[in-house]
């Protein structure tokens, strides 16, 4: 069994002492080196040494775990981030296109969490810039989202994608540029994500950005006419919703 080293960092002494005990307990082969409560901790632990795994916590008294990442921008260690249930951190973190584990986790999620971190490519820091802005910035518009395709994650501006379609259980993004990127999440798993930054759900298989919209004609079913002339079909369910929208626009 390979040994690997661990650093925890978190703010609330319950959840530090009960990941410290999960770890010695379920996983023998993670061997804690240094525990943290602060930025101003963390930061102290990581000159001294660097860990195969950082588990982080998003929120610190003192500030957040992307103030540690800035502090050590050469870290090499695989980054876990630990967060709170909260419905705007879990959009940053898919917005991001970075895995997290949900306090409080199960067995499972930290097992599922460690395994994926053993073959994690470390975050770059765009993706990171877009995790961050996310989270502190939750009542603002995100500029940016993170794609995760089969060979590499994309960094893309909200404002660049014409639509999405789905795939079974892939999505192609159709971006203003011509280029066409999928990913290996459905179509709902996006939704949940834009429909609140002027995307619509037109279609069973189509999401599209109302600001590519350039008209809605009513014959031969419903369909919208991009910008790009590309035509799209709307449902039946979905023709009240948009006519009201485009009224608006």
């Amino acid at each position: 069994m390979t040994k690997l080293t661990a650093i925890l960092v978190d703010d609330m002494p319950t959840a530090l002492e009960m990941l410290q005990n999960d770890l010695t307990q379920f996983h023998p082969e993670i061997e804690i080196i240094g525990t943290a409560k602060s930025v101003v901790e963390a930061s102290k632990v990581l000159r001294k040494q660097q860990p195969d795994i950082l588990f982080l916590d998003i929120m610190l008294g003192d500030g957040t775990g992307f103030d540690v990442l800035e502090i050590h921008p050469n870290l090499s260690s695989k980054i876990i981030f630990v967060t709170a249930s909260d419905e705007y951190a879990i959009k940053a973190f898919k917005f991001a296109a970075i895995d997290y584990v949900l306090k409080p986790y199960s067995n499972e999620d930290l097992a599922n969490a460690i395994h994926k971190a053993k073959s994690q490519i470390r975050p770059d820091k765009e993706q990171l810039t877009v995790l961050q802005q996310s989270i502190t910035q939750p009542n603002q518009r995100p500029k940016k989202i993170s794609l995760n395709t089969s060979d590499k994650i994309m960094v893309v501006n909200l404002d660049d994608i014409i639509r999405c379609q789905s795939d079974n259980n892939y999505t192609e993004f159709f971006m203003s540029d011509g280029q066409k990127i999928l990913v290996g999440k459905t179509l709902k798993y996006f939704t949940d994500i834009l429909k609140e930054y002027d995307f619509l759900r037109v279609h069973q298989s189509h999401l599209v950005n109302i600001q590519f919209i350039k008209e809605f004609i009513k014959s031969d079913g419903g369909y919208l006419v991009l910008k790009n002339k590309t035509t799209i079909p709307v449902s039946v369910r979905k023709k009240n919703e948009v006519v009201d929208i485009l009224a608006k626009m």
